[in-house]
């Protein structure tokens, strides 16, 4: 195989479409929080069924497992930076109509979990697209800074700025944080319609070339590629594991742990505040590393955190244990999604990221389950340490991509070549 070393240290140019790029990602989370924190209140005001409530989360995660792959093979054909505006045009308008159905009293909990599906539905192909579409902006030894500051972007959007405000929303009104969603996703497309990218060659599809066969194709190229399909794998055992952590980490804290509802808050800053250190010091340690190197670090360092969830029962271990998961899981999720944009044939990058998010979340049901389970049986600490033992199962499955482990692949080797800022 042949390589090219290429550093992580080069910074995105803010011109040239990664500043508008950045801002309408960034507004979007923003708004994304606070329908996330608004549409559980509410639906507590419209049923008192836990299943049905539960019901409006898990619809906002199906679409990815019934979509997803679709989403890719859409966003390969079309030309992304209208689909992406396009897309946030649609949500924005879902959501104002939404937030006047629920100002004139009509809200129900069905309509919730349409709006949940359908909204989730539309970003399977906003999201591939918008990974498709970053290495038209920049040039790819700046890919992983970029996406670094994407996510750091948007976990401070989202994770810091967005639920605090919502109380202070719901003072105008039980309308007032889907109204602003809604703004924000009509911003987020305008700035996304100002961008100015060419549209990517693509090579002429074959006769009788259907979505199913590029659906398939996408999954062969992933399945071809062994530091994407280690990392697949290891990001599905993953999720497994962080499901079950969150299906019971409210239980651990207020439970076990007796912490109230402050200690979960407490909890859940010290995992934002690690993520975003985990942006910021991600670069680093690609530079020492290699992405793959610095994920199989990232997990076995998780799994030390999980331990101490699990076993130590001490509000500020926990805390600090949050930090530390919330840090190297940033360190997954950046170089993740750098080394699907990299390792990605040209014109396939959607395609290969719908194929590797889709199978990655689709075990993420059965690990909410078997947290539930576990925690009845053998205690309220446990989802904590199934969590550990499943991450531990990920960083075996990630040994055999160390020797894949590149920050390029050299075009002979079938690999994408970034475009030029533009």
């Amino acid at each position: 195989m042949a390589t090219v070393e290429v550093a992580d240290g080069r910074a995105p140019a803010w011109r040239g479409g990664f500043g508008r790029l950045w801002s309408a990602a960034v507004l979007s989370s923003f708004g994304d929080a606070l329908r996330r924190s608004a549409l559980p209140l509410l639906a507590a005001t419209l049923t008192d069924r836990p299943m049905l409530i539960a019901a409006v989360t898990a619809c906002g995660y199906l679409p990815w497992i019934v979509f997803g792959l679709l989403g890719g093979a859409v966003a390969d054909r079309v030309d992304q930076r209208r689909a992406m505006w396009t897309v946030d045009a649609v949500r924005g308008l879902l959501v104002a109509c939404f937030a006047v159905t629920v100002a004139l009293g009509h809200a129900s909990i069905g309509l919730l979990i349409a709006l949940a599906f359908a909204l989730t539905t539309f970003q399977t192909l906003f999201d591939n697209a918008s990974t498709a579409l970053l290495p038209a902006l920049v040039d790819r030894g700046a890919l992983g800074s970029a996406n670094a500051r994407l996510m750091t972007g948007q976990q401070i959007a989202g994770g810091l700025l967005g639920a605090p405000v919502v109380p202070l929303l719901l003072v105008a009104g039980a309308a007032a944080p889907f109204a602003a969603d809604a703004v924000t996703y009509l911003v987020a497309a305008a700035l996304v319609a100002s961008l100015r990218t060419a549209v990517p060659e693509r090579k002429p599809r074959p006769p009788g070339s259907t979505l199913r066969r590029e659906i398939a194709e996408g999954l062969r190229t992933l399945g071809r590629d062994k530091a994407l399909r280690g990392l697949c794998a290891a990001t599905a055992l993953c999720n497994i594991g962080v499901s079950a952590l969150i299906a019971g980490l409210v239980l651990l804290v207020t439970g076990w742990l007796d912490a109230g509802t402050a200690g979960y808050a407490a909890a859940m800053t010290a995992y934002t505040i690690g993520g975003l250190t985990g942006g910021v010091a991600s670069g680093r340690l690609v530079a020492r590393l290699g992405r793959v190197r610095a994920v199989l670090l990232a997990g076995t360092v998780q799994i030390g955190a999980l331990v101490v969830m699990g076993s130590v029962r001490s509000p500020v271990a926990l805390a600090v244990a949050m930090a530390v998961f919330g840090f190297m899981g940033m360190v997954w999720n950046v170089n993740t999604r750098t080394l699907m944009q990299e390792r990605s044939p040209a014109g396939m990058v959607g395609r290969v990221s719908s194929a590797f998010r889709t199978l990655a979340v689709a075990g993420a049901p059965l690990g909410a389950l078997l947290g539930g389970v576990v925690a009845t049986a053998w205690g309220l600490n446990t989802p904590a340490l199934l969590a550990a033992a499943f991450f531990v199962l990920s960083v075996t499955a990630l040994i055999p991509a160390l020797k894949a482990d590149v920050s390029v692949v050299a075009s002979d080797d079938d690999a994408t070549t970034a475009h030029a800022p533009r």
